[in-house]
């Protein structure tokens, strides 16, 4: 008599991550397989050689919709602008952040935004964790060579958002709360045209 393996294999999940900037955004996906993730890809997209924020605005949006297109993500993960007291620097962030959804909504994929804290904090247990701590700790969860991980901080803080979604993910209640674009569209019909 031979035994069945009556398990369905786990289904596998693509998951994008952005730090936005208006001089350099950071990407990065992760494939994550039930309870297991792996880095895909991740870089930069350098934006310093554009004078005009409008360009540089229309370039994130060519640029993240061609990486949308070559990795087909099933969910984006972003990191909310944090508050400084700069607040031109605050609304080309805030801008540079809203095209980047833009071209998420454009391709009809979910998007969850997360504090920096709440990354820093689900990659390294300490919500004040610095940038190379948690480049650090993501090298080493999934097991990233010295070669790869040299790359410019916005890279692992992409890839860190990426990965607290994945962290979230085994945590129904935090995921349904309703924080994704998605969800504010329902909730807000009226608001929305």
């Amino acid at each position: 008599m031979t035994s069945r393996n009556t398990s369905a294999p786990k289904p596998e999940k693509i998951v994008m991550g952005i730090d936005p900037g208006t001089n350099v955004m950071g990407y990065a996906i992760l494939r994550v397989t039930g309870n297991k993730s792996e880095m895909v890809a991740f870089g930069v997209i350098e934006l310093k050689k554009y004078a005009s924020h409008y360009l540089k605005l229309g370039k994130i949006y060519e640029r993240v919709l061609s990486i949308i297109d070559s990795y087909h993500p099933d969910e984006l993960a972003i990191e909310a602008p944090f508050f400084g007291k700069n607040v031109q620097s605050m609304l080309k962030l805030g801008r540079a952040q809203g095209v980047a959804i833009c071209a998420a909504i454009q391709r009809d994929i979910p998007i969850t935004e997360y504090e920096p804290m709440k990354i820093k904090k689900a990659i390294t247990g300490n919500g004040a964790a610095s940038k190379v701590q948690v480049a650090a700790m993501l090298q080493r969860m999934l097991n990233i060579s010295n070669e790869i991980m040299d790359l410019q901080l916005d890279a692992t803080d992409a890839l860190a958002a990426a990965y607290c979604h994945f962290v979230q993910m085994g945590r129904p209640a935090t995921v349904s709360s309703g924080t994704s674009w998605k969800d504010f569209v329902k909730k807000n019909t009226s608001r929305v045209r």
